[in-house]
C-alpha cells in the first residue's frame, strides 16, 4: 500500500512513523524543510490532565476577565473579527452543557492512552529519556488564588492525572526560581518531551530507517472521481495532517472542517540556574507555563484568534518578558521569540478519521493545545484503521461529520 502523508508536523511524523512499522511505502510531504512552528514550539507538556474541554460553559464565562487588555492571555484582535467571530459562535453551541459531556468522555478515552503511546515511541526511537514522566507543578502568587485554583483542580476531572501536594525540597527550589510563588500543587500522572529538537531528530532518523520518502512542497488536492489525487504523487490513500492548512485541504473533498488558528506565543532565553529535572512549572496566576530544554527556558502563553499568516502582536512577547521580570525568573538575556497557530476546531476535539466524500483519503489534525500530547496515540490509532486493524479506540467521535448538526 503506497500512502502520501500531507504534513509534516509531530502528527504527520509519528502516523508516517507507524504505518511504515506496519509494511506501507509511506511519503511524508510538508510544505516546508524547517521545523513547523505548532508542533515544535510548543511548552513540551504531555497534558494528561485536560480531560475537559476548552469549549465548555465554564470558559465562556470567563472570557471577559481573561481578555488581553484586561491583563489576561485571550486576545480578540479587533482587525480579525470576521476571522474570529464565526469561530466563536461554533464554540458557543459546542459548549452546550451535553456537547461538553460527550466531548469530556472522548477527550478521557485518547488521553489515558496517551502517555503510554508515547513511552512506546520512546522506545522504539531508542531513546527513553525523551519522556519524563514525572507530572509538573502548578502554582499561584496568593493564598486566595491558591486556594481557589487547588479547589478547581480537585473538582475537576483530571482523567488518569491527579492532584498531589508538593513537598518542601521541590516547593522551595520553585521558589528559588519564582520568589513570588506563595503555594503549588503537583500533578502525578502527566509528563513532559525532555527536549523538542532531541525529538525531531531522533523522529527523522528513524523515519529514514524505515525507509519513509520525504518531500517539500505545497500539495494541491484535486478530484478524480470518487477519489482525490496530489499531482506528482502517485498513491493508493492521502492522510491530509497538516494542522491548520488542513481546512483548505478537506475543502477540495467537500469536507467541512471549521478550523482556526488558536496563535500562542513563547520567548526563550539561558537559565543555567535552572534545574534540569525540575518539571514543568505553570503559574496560573498569569496563565503562562515555563519550561527547560537542554540549556535554555522557555515562557509561553496567551490564545489569540487570529489568521494563521496574521503579523505577530509584539505586545504578546513584551508581557511575557514583563511576567518573567515581575516573577524574578533567572532568564538571562537576549530572548528568542516565536509565534505559532495551533489548528483548533470548535469543539476542541481533534479531527481523526476517514473521508466520506473521497474513498481513498483519512485525516488527522485539530488537535488544539494537545497536538503534542496525542500525536502517538492519533498515530496508532489511525495507522490501525488504514491497514485493516480494529483501533483500540472508538474514533467516531472525532468525525468530521459531527459538524454537520451545530457548525
Amino acid at each position: 500500500m503506497r500512502i502520501l502523508i500531507v504534513g509534516g508536523g509531530v502528527v504527520g511524523r509519528t502516523l508516517a512513523l507507524a504505518l511504515a512499522q506496519r509494511g506501507t511505502r509511506v511519503t511524508l510531504l510538508d510544505r516546508q524543510a524547517a521545523l513547523p512552528a505548532a508542533s515544535w514550539g510548543n511548552a513540551g507538556h504531555i497534558a494528561t490532565e485536560q480531560v475537559e474541554p476548552i469549549a465548555s460553559p465554564a470558559t465562556l464565562r470567563s472570557v471577559p476577565r481573561r481578555l488581553f487588555w484586561r491583563g489576561g492571555p485571550l486576545s480578540l484582535p479587533p482587525a480579525q473579527a470576521h476571522v474570529w467571530l464565526p469561530f466563536a459562535l461554533r464554540l458557543a453551541l459546542a459548549s452546550r452543557p451535553a456537547r461538553f459531556r460527550h466531548g469530556r468522555a472522548a477527550l478521557a478515552g485518547l488521553l489515558a492512552a496517551a502517555l503510554p503511546a508515547w513511552q512506546r515511541l520512546a522506545q522504539a526511537l531508542g531513546d527513553p529519556a525523551l519522556v519524563r514522566a514525572d507530572g509538573h507543578l502548578v502554582a499561584w502568587e496568593s493564598a486566595a488564588s491558591a486556594a481557589r485554583g487547588r479547589a478547581a483542580w480537585e473538582a475537576a476531572d483530571t482523567g488518569t492525572a491527579r492532584v498531589d501536594a508538593v513537598d518542601a525540597a521541590t516547593l522551595a527550589r520553585a521558589r528559588a526560581l519564582a520568589p513570588a510563588i506563595a503555594d503549588a500543587i503537583r500533578f502525578i500522572g502527566s509528563a513532559q518531551v525532555s527536549d523538542l529538537d532531541r525529538l525531531a531528530a531522533a523522529l527523522d532518523a528513524a523515519l529514514a530507517a524505515a525507509g519513509v520518502t520525504r518531500a517539500t512542497g505545497a500539495a494541491t488536492l484535486a478530484r478524480d472521481g470518487e477519489r482525490m489525487r496530489v499531482p506528482g504523487h502517485d498513491v493508493d490513500l492521502i492522510v491530509v495532517a497538516a494542522g491548520i492548512g488542513s481546512r483548505a485541504l478537506l475543502a477540495a473533498a467537500g469536507e467541512r472542517a471549521p478550523l482556526i488558528a488558536e496563535r500562542g506565543y513563547h520567548i526563550r532565553a539561558a537559565a543555567p540556574d535552572w534545574p534540569a529535572d525540575l518539571p514543568p512549572l505553570v503559574f496560573e496566576d498569569r496563565s503562562i507555563i515555563a519550561t527547560r530544554y537542554a540549556d535554555r527556558v522557555q515562557l509561553a502563553g496567551f490564545v489569540e484568534f487570529a489568521r494563521a499568516d496574521a503579523a505577530p502582536d509584539p505586545r504578546k512577547w513584551q508581557r511575557l518578558e514583563a511576567h518573567a521580570a515581575a516573577l524574578g525568573l533567572p532568564l538571562r538575556p537576549p530572548f528568542e521569540r516565536w509565534v505559532g497557530a495551533r489548528p483548533t476546531l470548535p469543539d476542541y476535539l481533534p479531527a481523526i478519521g476517514r473521508s466520506t466524500r473521497a474513498a481513498n483519503m483519512f485525516y488527522a489534525f485539530g488537535h488544539q493545545h494537545l497536538g503534542l500530547t496525542l500525536a502517538p496515540v492519533t498515530a496508532e490509532l489511525l495507522a490501525d484503521a488504514i491497514t485493516g486493524a480494529a483501533p483500540a479506540i472508538d474514533l467516531s467521535p472525532f468525525d468530521l461529520r459531527r459538524f454537520g448538526t451545530f457548525a
